[in-house]
C-alpha cells in the first residue's frame, strides 16, 4: 500500500478519483507542527533555531498518520507547490521519520492541477524536498514571530493591553494611515470645463466638442480657474466662427489582459462581485481541490503547452479562426516565487458546479484565460480639431476637440467584455462651416485621493513589492481583527483610532517596522532564501539586532502615553465626571475615579433613523469577537441588525412615502 498525504480531505477525495486502490489517501488539514503559542520559541542565541511542537488539537491527526504511515511501503508528501506547502512536506517528513532511517521510503510529489495527467505525471517524477522552499517559509514565520513577540508588550506597556504589531501588516496599516492624512490635509480646488454642442451644416447632426487650445496654447486641465474666467470665455465662443481644421483617423488595436495571478484575481473578484480577498481565496481553493482550476497561489503569467492546446481546440470551436491569437506573457518581476503557472481552468468544457459563487469565480478564471489567447479588439477612432475665430478680435483664437470611436471587430472583448464607449461622430469634411448651439461651462473640484478599496490595497501591496501571493489575505485579515483599520459603507478602508495611535508609535520608534521601502526590501530577502541565494539564519540576524537594540532603547526613553479627554457627563455609579479614553476597540467613556471606581460606558453615535421601528437609532455596534454591526437604540424592543449601514435616504422615503414626491 501507497500513502499519500494531502493539506485538505476535498483535495484527497478529488485525488483518489485518478488513483487505484494501491494507494491510501490522508490528510493533514494544514501544518501539523507550528511554534509554540505560550512563548516566543526561538533559540536567538543559537542561530535562531526554532522549536516546532505539535499543538494538542493536531495530535490525534499526526498519531493517525504514523499509524498509516507504519504500514504503507511508500510515503508520497502531495501538499501544495509553493512554500507554504514545501513545509508542510519537510514537517511531515520530520513527524514521520525523526530517526531519518525511512528516507528511501518517503518522496515528494507536487503538481499544479489536480487532473489524472498532473498527477500521473507527478507519481512518475518524484523527488526530494526543496530545503530553499522550505527556509524561505521558515525565515517568514520566525521574523514575524521575533517581531511580534517582542514588540507587541512593548505596545501594551507603552499604550493599552492586547495591542499587537506585525512586520509586514504594519507596512499596510501605514499605507491606510497615511492615506488617511492625505485625505485629512487635501484643500479642493476650483477649475472649469467649456463644453460646445455643434451642429453639421450638411447633416444637421449635434455633437459635442470640448475646448482645449487659446491663441495655440494647451489650457492645462486646471487652466480656468473661476467662474468669471469662464464667462468671459464663452462670451468670446458664443460671437466665433467654427471651422473643422483637421480630421485624423486612426485604427486603434486593444490587446488582452494576461490570464489572472493571485493578486489579479483578488482584485478582479472585487471589482465584479465585491467578494472579500479572503472569501476569494476560499472559493479558489475550493476550485483548485476540486480539480477544476490550476493552483490559486501564484505571481507566474506562465502557461503549459496543455493550456495553449485546450485554449485552441475552445477558440477555434466557439469562436472560429479568426479570433484565435495564442500569446505568451511574461511577468513584471524578475524574482517570481516560484515557476508556476497562471490561474486558470484545467478544462474548457461543461463543469458541474453546485456552489453559485464558485461557479462566479470560475466563469471569470475561465473567461479571462480564453480572453488571454484571442485576438485583440480592434476601434476606429477619429478625432476632429476645429478652430474658434471670433469676429471682433483677430488676436485672439480658440481650439476645441471632438473625439469619436467605433468598434470595427470585438476579438478577445466577445468573451471578456470592457468598458469601450462608442460615440460616433457625424460625416463632416476639413473647412467645413459648423454652427453653435450651445456653448456652456461646468464646474469641478479636484478630489482627494479615494480610500482603499481591498482591490486597490492589493494591487497597492504588490505594486511595493510587500507581501507575496499567500499573504495578502493574512495581512487585510489581521489588520482589520485587531481593529487598526475597519470599513465604511461604500466598503472602503478606514483607520481606527487605534490604528492611528500605534502606527504613529511605530513610525515615530520603529521606522524600518512600517518603512514600505524595508519591507519590501526584506521580501526581496526571502526571495533569495527561496532560490538559494541567501542563509536564512544570516538574513534574520541582520535584521535581528539592530531592532532587539532599539527596542531595549525605546523601553527606557518612551513614556506610557494616556490620552483623555474631559467630559461634561456625570458617572451614574459615582457622580465623578466620565473622560473619553481609548483601548483596542476605540474610544470609550470611563469615570474619572478609576480604579476606585470601573465604570466605563461605549460611546454611541446615532447614524438614523432605524428603518424597521422608525423611532430608534441606527447605532454601531460590536460583537464579542470585536467585529462591528449595526443595530436599534430600542434592542431589545427591536431586533434590527444588519452588518451593512443602511441607505438612509430610502429608510427615511419608506418612513414617509409622501416625503419623496
Amino acid at each position: 500500500m501507497n500513502l499519500v498525504i494531502v493539506e485538505s480531505p476535498t483535495k484527497a477525495k478529488t485525488i483518489h478519483k485518478f488513483l487505484g486502490n494501491d494507494y491510501k489517501i490522508e490528510a493533514s488539514y494544514g501544518h501539523l507542527r507550528d511554534l509554540p503559542k505560550s512563548k516566543i520559541g526561538i533559540d536567538v542565541e543559537n542561530g535562531f533555531k526554532p522549536h516546532y511542537i505539535i499543538p494538542v488539537k493536531k495530535r490525534k491527526i499526526a498519531n493517525n498518520l504514523k499509524k498509516e504511515a507504519e504500514k504503507a511501503e511508500t510515503i508520497l508528501l502531495a501538499s501544495d507547490p509553493d512554500r507554504e506547502g514545501e513545509a508542510i512536506a519537510w514537517h511531515l517528513l520530520q513527524i514521520l521519520n525523526p530517526e531519518g532511517d525511512k528516507i528511501k521510503t518517503i518522496k515528494r510529489i507536487s503538481f499544479h492541477e489536480i487532473t489524472k495527467q498532473a498527477i500521473e505525471e507527478a507519481l512518475k517524477n518524484p523527488h526530494s524536498i526543496n530545503i530553499n522552499l522550505v527556509n524561505a517559509q521558515q525565515g517568514r514565520r520566525i521574523l514575524d514571530r521575533l517581531v511580534g513577540y517582542n514588540l507587541s508588550p512593548f505596545l501594551w506597556k507603552k499604550l493599552f493591553h492586547r495591542l499587537s504589531a506585525g512586520r509586514v501588516q504594519s507596512a499596510a496599516l501605514r499605507l491606510i494611515v497615511d492615506r488617511e492624512k492625505e485625505i485629512e490635509n487635501f484643500k479642493p480646488e476650483e477649475y472649469w470645463s467649456i463644453e460646445v454642442i455643434l451642429q453639421s451644416q450638411k447633416s444637421k447632426t449635434e455633437f459635442s466638442a470640448f475646448l482645449v487650445k487659446e491663441n495655440g496654447e494647451t489650457i492645462p486641465k486646471m487652466g480656468i480657474k473661476t467662474k468669471e474666467e469662464a464667462d468671459k470665455i464663452l462670451d468670446n465662443l458664443e460671437k466665433a466662427e467654427y471651422k473643422v481644421k483637421n480630421i485624423t483617423k486612426k485604427e486603434i488595436r486593444k490587446n488582452p489582459l494576461p490570464p489572472f495571478t493571485t493578486s489579479t484575481l483578488q482584485q478582479e473578484s472585487w471589482k465584479q462581485f465585491h467578494f472579500p480577498s479572503k472569501f476569494t481565496m476560499r472559493l479558489a481553493q475550493s476550485l483548485y481541490e476540486k480539480g477544476l482550476t490550476t493552483y490559486h497561489r501564484t505571481d507566474s503569467l506562465n502557461l503549459s503547452e496543455t493550456a495553449y492546446k485546450i485554449a485552441e481546440i475552445y477558440i477555434l470551436k466557439n469562436y472560429g479562426k479568426n479570433y484565435l491569437k495564442l500569446r505568451k506573457y511574461k511577468s513584471k518581476s524578475k524574482l517570481i516565487q516560484e515557476a508556476h503557472e497562471a490561474i486558470r481552468p484545467t478544462k474548457l468544457n461543461q463543469v458541474e458546479i453546485k456552489d453559485k459563487n464558485e461557479l462566479k469565480l470560475y466563469e471569470l478564471i475561465k473567461k479571462r484565460f480564453v480572453a488571454s489567447q484571442m485576438q485583440e479588439a480592434i476601434l476606429n477612432s477619429t478625432t476632429v480639431e476645429i478652430s474658434a475665430k471670433i469676429a471682433n478680435n483677430k488676436d485672439l483664437f480658440y481650439s476645441l476637440k471632438a473625439s469619436g470611436q467605433t468598434l470595427k471587430f470585438d476579438g478577445f472583448l466577445k468573451v471578456y467584455p470592457l468598458k469601450i464607449e462608442e460615440q460616433i461622430l457625424p460625416e463632416i469634411s476639413v473647412g467645413e462651416i459648423l454652427d453653435l448651439k450651445k456653448a456652456e461651462s461646468n464646474q469641478h473640484f479636484t478630489q482627494p485621493p479615494a480610500r482603499y478599496t481591498e482591490a486597490s490595497l492589493i494591487k497597492t501591496l504588490e505594486k511595493y513589492g510587500i507581501g507575496r501571493p499567500s499573504t495578502y489575505v493574512p495581512i487585510i485579515s489581521v489588520i482589520q481583527a485587531r481593529n487598526y483599520v475597519a470599513k465604511n459603507e461604500n466598503k472602503r478602508f478606514y483607520p481606527t483610532e487605534t490604528g492611528k495611535m500605534v502606527c504613529d508609535i511605530l513610525i515615530k520608534h520603529f521606522p524600518r517596522i512600517v518603512d514600505i521601502d524595508f519591507t519590501a526590501k526584506m521580501e526581496n530577502e526571502l526571495d533569495k532564501i527561496a532560490q538559494g541565494n541567501e542563509q536564512w539564519q544570516k538574513v534574520i540576524g541582520d535584521f535581528y539586532k539592530p531592532f532587539i537594540e532599539n527596542l531595549e532603547k525605546k523601553y527606557k526613553e518612551v513614556k506610557k502615553q494616556t490620552i483623555e479627554e474631559k467630559t461634561d457627563i456625570k458617572c451614574d455609579k459615582c457622580g465623578r465626571p466620565m473622560v473619553i479614553k481609548i483601548g483596542r476597540y476605540g474610544k470609550f467613556l470611563a469615570c474619572s475615579g478609576f480604579p476606585e471606581c470601573k465604570n466605563t460606558k461605549p460611546i454611541i453615535e446615532e447614524l438614523g433613523n432605524c428603518p424597521k421601528c422608525h423611532t430608534g437609532k441606527i447605532v454601531r455596534k460590536r460583537t464579542k469577537k470585536g467585529r462591528f454591526f449595526y443595530g436599534c437604540s430600542n434592542y431589545p424592543k427591536c431586533n434590527w441588525a444588519s452588518w451593512k449601514l443602511p441607505d438612509l435616504q430610502a429608510s427615511e422615503e419608506n418612513k414617509n412615502p409622501s416625503s419623496s414626491q
